[in-house]
This record gives structure tokens, C-alpha cells and sequence, in this order.
């Protein structure tokens, strides 16, 4: 997730000088100017919104034409601004303009400013003549299909301020030239692209640059130690490319940077000491790289920090404690890493923490007591650590947290009464663990809850009907225990509109039994499943025909029961199913065309039952296995029928 740059503090600026340059100047605006324009036009191949409709060979450019403005001495074009995206008093008009950009722009010479933004259909390549405009001070040129590279020529645009190329076609690499001559530019937006190769060395002369973003292609090589130089710099995007090498210690010089990603890179060795030096920083995003070590305790010394984001990397050691000291730190994602020791008690002191996610690491406990001082913490996951807990402590009922994971952390027993009080629980993960007993009837309490996980546990009691309560509950995922009696409690759940329809259920492999509620597709909570599992239960009877009713399944799994009888056709009605799976159970006649052909089908395993008759031609690729274990079937993939 990227913050995008910002152009809005430009708009008041722009709107007054438009008012002071569009006063009526003494004469017509000069002829080659009114031309360069009208060449313009003439590549435009569609124009919906008429944005260039005022722009008429019998009129004057300066005092009559949208989107242009003028120096009101020389009466030459300084400001052309036909963006896609436009505000007026009360709205937003947002269109666009296909074409290509005509080299006749060129001749605007006196041109400061150019937006030809969010158009989405400009195609073509940046004319190399642009850079002619040699008092072009903005350019705007992004979100559009402009291909081709950056023209080499943008070197001689010395007095530019602020260039924008994001969200297009552009590719190759960033030509040396430009960015040593640049040394004006402060905001450069470059992201979305294709652009490869090194970021050059010269970058280092760009020192007006506040904002970098580059985010979004394909570049290659390290991180040029040259950074440092930019001491103005305030922010810095340069994810999502395919950056290597390790992060500079440069980068430390940065005191005004207040954004950093570096994020899905794949940047190596360890987190430079150095980044105390950023004592302006925010956010700060490490994540989806092979960073190894330890976090410096020098991270101790950013006093403005909020979000810090290193998740997924090969990080190790011990947390450090200074992390402590971050007071005004919102969020700590640390997954993914190979932590270990223990969380340090100093985490306590972290007041203004949300979100701390240190899951998926090698921590050992007990959870240090003092966290029970983060009285804003809203979401805890310390899931998939050693940490021995056996029992969820008691002092957690003081906090308030609205996500709860704790998944295979070494809970045992029964689920802890408190958790009956804490009606702010909305995620709650206590899956892989060692739990057991009933689920008991205060389930039916947690008012809150929209994602329940207690997968993977021992639990061995019907569903009870307090369950029904969870009004909001959406995500449901009890597979692997030993979950008994019907499923109805399930189905019938109360819903509170427009929440609480089920997203999910998954309650494979337990021992449910009794037959699935031939009306299941009508339940209210229901109506807007994406998938249903319940495989691998002694469940009965006939698959319910009016499970086609539900318009937004996509995957059906039901194998490994007692189902009997017919595949409904009317499963075909659920248009959006991508996956089928009926294998071993006691199914009888023929396979539903209809079923196979549905237009998403991905996976489909009807093996293992009873079918009999020719497989309906099908277009899905289905393999072998997917019919066998059907002695009446035959038809490809299996062998032919035979000829009667």
C-alpha cells in the first residue's frame, strides 16, 4: 500500500494564477501558440466531455479557450490544463480524451505548466521535442497508456519543479542525463510503469526532490548510496520493483523523510543502525524482502514513528527493547520472521499501539503482564509461536481488543469464561491448539464475533442453539474436531441487515450428522456464501437442490459423507461456482451438463459414488480422477461408451 503524491496543494495556486493570467489581454494570443494548440487537437481522436470543444480556429486561445491561460504582457500560452479529473464548484468531473500527444506542443515556448493527467486514453510516446519547453515548470502526464521511455531530451527541462509519469506503459530505463540535470524537480512521480534497469547513480543531484515515488516497476541493481544526498527528501516509495542489495547507511541522513517503503524488493543483509537518523519518519515499510539480522536497538530513537511494517523477511535475534520507547508507534507488523526470545515487557509502554502482529516467529513466553497497559490495542496476533501458553491469562479481559489470534500457541483445555464478557471480540483465532469440552452456551454472548476459528482443536459438543445469536457472524471455520449433531443451529443463524450473512463455512471433518436442510439456500444467513465445506462428515441424505439458489457460491465441497440420491441440476443456477467437490459418497444417476459446463468450473470430483451414464461434453479440463470410482460412468476422459 502506497501513499500517492499529493498534487491538491498545487489546485488553489493554479486557480489564482489562471484568474490573473486569463484577464483580457490587449491583443489575440500569438499565432504560433494557437496553432501548436490546434495540432494538439487535431491528434485527439475522442474527445466524450467536449473538453476541447471551446478550442475553434475562429476564436482566441487566450480569452476563449477552456483549460488555457496566458501572460496578459506577451499574450503567449503559459498553462494548458485539460485534465480527466476536474472539480468544479460542487463536483468532480472525471472523463477522458483518446489520442495522441502531437510534437506541435513544443512550440508553446513560454509554456510553464502542462496537465494532460488522468486522461486513461493517450497513447503513444512522449514526443522527444518536449524538451524544447524550456520554462516548463509542471508536467502531468500521468494516468494514461503513454509507451515509449523517458526521451532524453528532458535533460534541458532545467527549470522543472514537479514531473508526473505514473500509471502508464512507459518502460526501458531512466536515462543518466535526466536526472543529473534535474536539480530542480522536488516531486517526481514515476510509479506504475515498466521502467527497468539501475536507478542511476546521478540521482544524487536531484537534491530539491521531497517527494521520490518509483514504485510499481521493474528496476534492478541497489539502492544508490548517492540517496543520502537528498537532504530535503521527505518521501520515499521505491516498492513493489525488483531491487537488490542491501539498504544503504546513507539513507540515515534523511532527517526529513517522513515516509519510507522498500517494500516487495529483494533487498538483503541487515537493517542499517543508521536509521536512527530518521527522526522525522512515520512509515516505515521493510515488508516482502530477505532482510536477515536483528532490528538495531537504535530504532529506539525514532520519536515520531507510527507505522512500522517488516513483515515476511528472514529478520532474527531477539526483539529489542527500546522498541519501548515508540511511544506514538500505531502499528507493528512483524510476521513472518525468526524472532525469538521473549516479547520484552517494555512493549507496555507502547500506549498508542492498535495493531501488534508478531505472529508467525520462534517467541517463547508467558506474554509479559505490562501489555495489559495497551488500552488502545485493537488488534493482538501473536499466532504460530512457541509460546506454552496453555491458558489465555486473565488479565486479556481487560483488554478490548476487536481481533484476537492466537493459533498455535499451546492453549489447552477449555475456552476461558471470561471471554463470555468480552463483547468486543470481532476476529477471533484460536485454531491449532490442544482446547477441548463443549462449546459452550456463552458463545452465544460474544455479540461481536463476524470471524470465528477453533479448527484444529478437540472440542466434542453440538452446536448450541445460543449460537444463533452471533447476528453478525460471517466467517465460520470449526474443521477438525469432533464437532457432533445437526448442522441447522448453523444455517439458521440470525443475521442483522445488512451484516451478518455468512461469507464462509467450514466444518469438514467432524461428526455431524443428519441431513443438510433442504432449504438451506433460502436461510437468510445464507443468501451471500462464497463457500461451503462440510466434507468428511457422516452426513445423509440428498444434496439440496436449492443450494442453486445461492447466487455468489463459488465453492461446494461435500465430499467424504453419506449424501445420496441425484447432483441436482439446479446447482447449475449457481452461476459463480468455480469448485465442485461430491467425491466418496453413495451418489446415484447421471452427471447434470449444465453442472459441468459452468463457464468459472476450475476443479470438479465427483469420484468415488455411484453415477452411471455418458459425462456430459465439457470444455473444463478435468482430470481422470475427478470420475473415477464410477463404474457406470464413461465418456471422456474415461474410456468410451459402448455402442448399443
Amino acid at each position: 500500500m502506497s501513499i500517492p503524491i499529493n498534487k491538491n496543494p498545487l489546485s488553489l495556486l493554479l486557480f489564482l494564477l489562471t484568474l490573473s493570467l486569463t484577464q483580457s489581454p490587449s491583443q489575440s494570443c500569438h499565432q504560433v501558440d494557437k496553432q501548436a494548440l490546434l495540432g494538439f487537437k487535431h491528434k485527439i481522436t475522442s474527445d466524450p466531455s467536449n473538453l476541447l470543444s471551446s478550442w475553434t480556429l475562429s476564436s482566441d486561445c487566450c480569452t476563449s479557450w477552456a483549460g488555457v491561460a496566458c501572460d496578459p504582457t506577451s499574450c503567449r500560452v503559459v498553462n494548458v490544463s485539460r485534465s480527466g479529473l476536474m472539480s468544479g464548484a460542487d463536483f468532480i468531473v472525471d472523463t477522458y480524451m483518446a489520442g495522441t500527444l502531437s510534437p506541435s506542443l513544443s512550440n508553446l515556448s513560454y509554456l510553464q505548466l502542462l496537465d494532460l493527467s488522468n486522461l486513461k486514453e493517450l497513447k503513444g510516446q512522449i514526443p522527444p521535442e518536449f524538451g524544447q519547453l524550456s520554462k516548463l515548470t509542471y508536467l502531468f502526464l500521468d494516468t494514461n497508456k503513454l509507451s515509449g521511455s523517458i526521451p532524453t531530451s528532458f535533460q534541458f527541462l532545467t527549470k522543472l519543479e514537479k514531473l508526473f509519469l505514473s500509471n502508464n506503459n512507459l518502460s526501458g530505463t531512466i536515462p543518466s542525463p535526466v536526472f543529473s540535470s534535474l536539480s530542480s524537480v522536488s516531486q517526481l512521480g514515476l510509479s506504475g510503469n515498466r521502467f527497468s534497469g539501475q536507478i542511476p547513480l546521478s540521482m544524487g543531484n536531484m537534491i530539491s526532490l521531497t517527494q521520490l515515488d518509483i514504485h510499481e516497476n521493474t528496476f534492478s541493481g541497489k539502492i544508490p548510496e548517492t540517496i543520502g544526498k537528498l537532504k530535503l527528501l521527505e518521501y520515499l516509495d521505491l516498492s513493489e520493483n525488483q531491487i537488490s542489495g542491501s539498504i544503504p547507511k546513507s539513507i540515515g541522513g534523511l532527517s526529513k523523510l517522513i515516509l519510507l517503503y522498500l517494500n516487495q524488493n529483494q533487498l538483503t543483509g541487515t537493517i542499517p543502525s543508521s536509521i536512527s537518523g530518521l527522526v522525522s519518519m512515520k512509515f516505515c515499510r521493510l515488508s516482502e524482502n530477505k532482510l536477515t539480522g536483528p532490528i538495531p536497538a537504535s530504532i529506539g530513537q525514532l520519536p515520531n514513528i507510527q507505522r512500522l511494517i517488516f513483515e515476511n523477511n528472514e529478520l532474527t535475534g531477539e526483539l529489542p527493547a527500546t522498541i519501548g520507547n515508540l511511544v506514538n508507534v500505531t502499528d507493528i507488523f512483524f510476521s513472518n520472521n525468526r524472532f525469538s526470545g521473549k516479547i520484552p515487557s517494555s512493549f507496555g509502554n507502547l500506549q498508542s499501539v492498535q495493531t501488534l502482529d508478531l505472529s508467525r516467529n520462534q517467541l517463547s513466553g508467558p506474554i509479559p503482564p505490562q501489555l495489559v497497559k495497551l488500552k488502545n490495542l485493537q488488534s493482538l496476533d501473536l499466532s504460530f509461536n512457541p509460546l506454552r501458553l496453555v491458558t489465555i491469562p486473565n488479565w486479556f479481559q481487560e483488554l478490548k481488543p476487536f481481533r484476537l489470534l492466537l493459533a498455535k500457541t499451546g492453549l489447552k483445555g477449555q475456552l476461558p469464561s471470561w471471554l463470555s464478557s468480552s463483547s468486543s471480540i470481532s476476529t477471533l483465532d484460536l485454531s491449532s491448539n490442544a482446547l477441548t469440552g463443549k462449546l459452550p452456551t456463552w458463545i452465544g454472548n460474544m455479540t461481536s464475533l463476524s470471524f470465528l476459528n477453533l479448527s484444529n482443536n478437540g472440542f466434542h459438543s453440538s452446536i448450541p442453539l445460543e449460537f444463533k445469536n452471533l447476528s453478525l457472524l460471517m466467517d465460520l471455520d470449526l474443521h477438525s474436531n469432533m464437532f457432533s449433531g445437526h448442522l441447522d443451529t448453523v444455517f439458521l443463524k440470525n443475521v442483522q441487515d445488512p451484516l451478518g450473512h455468512f461469507n464462509s463455512i467450514d466444518v469438514s471433518d467432524n461428526m455431524f450428522t443428519g441431513l443438510i436442510d433442504e432449504n438451506i439456500g433460502e436461510k437468510p444467513a445464507m443468501t451471500s456464501i462464497v463457500s461451503i465445506v462440510l466434507s468428511r462428515n457422516p452426513l445423509g441424505g440428498p444434496i439440496p437442490a436449492s443450494l442453486g439458489k445461492l447466487s455468489g457460491l463459488q465453492v461446494l465441497e461435500l465430499s467424504g459423507n453419506r449424501l445420496s440420491g441425484r447432483i441436482p441440476m439446479e446447482l447449475g443456477n449457481a452461476r459463480e461456482l468455480t469448485t465442485i467437490v461430491l467425491s466418496n459418497n453413495n451418489l446415484t444417476g447421471t452427471i447434470p451438463e449444465n453442472i459441468l459446463n459452468l463457464k468459472g468450473l476450475t476443479e470438479f470430483d465427483v469420484s468415488g459414488n455411484q453415477l452411471s451414464g455418458r459425462i456430459p461434453p465439457h470444455k473444463a479440463v478435468i482430470p481422470v480422477s475427478g470420475f473415477s470410482g464410477n463404474p457406470g460412468l464413461c465418456g471422456a476422459p474415461l474410456p468410451p461408451c459402448k455402442q448399443r
